[in-house]
């Protein structure tokens, strides 16, 4: 069964205010469109997985930890981590944890979480 990890920021922590994000972003619609994607991923009978990690210093071991509990096809990380430019730092540490985690991943990049599983099935084959 293909296996795909959809990491992202976990909602709470994020500034809203951040002109990088789009206008009307909230915790709740961030919520709503990871479970969207969710449900995408089960409906192509993938086993999906979330992580959602905080912007500090914590956001690499996590995702290097639930990296190391089973082997994924993709990792998704989310367009809330790699749009806001002050996000640059966990981004870079977020791909150095799947490099050194996960090197047989393919790593896909959504620009929302409603396309989560259209840019994993960019780098995934169909089962």
């Amino acid at each position: 069964m293909t296996r795909i990890l959809f990491v992202g920021q976990e909602p709470e922590t994020v500034d809203f205010s951040d002109p990088a994000l789009p206008p009307g972003f909230s915790a709740e619609k961030i919520h709503a469109g990871i479970a969207f994607a969710m449900r995408q991923m089960t409906e192509r009978g993938w086993h999906a997985d979330l992580c959602l990690v905080r912007p500090d210093d914590t956001a690499a071991p996590r995702l290097e930890s639930q990296l190391a509990g089973k082997p994924y096809d993709c990792v998704v990380i989310g367009g809330g981590v790699r749009l806001p430019p002050k996000s640059l730092l966990l981004f870079e540490r977020l791909i150095n944890a799947v490099h050194r985690a996960a090197p047989g991943a393919s790593i896909a990049f959504n620009t929302r979480p409603e396309d989560t599983a259209d840019a994993a099935a960019r780098w995934v084959k169909a089962e």
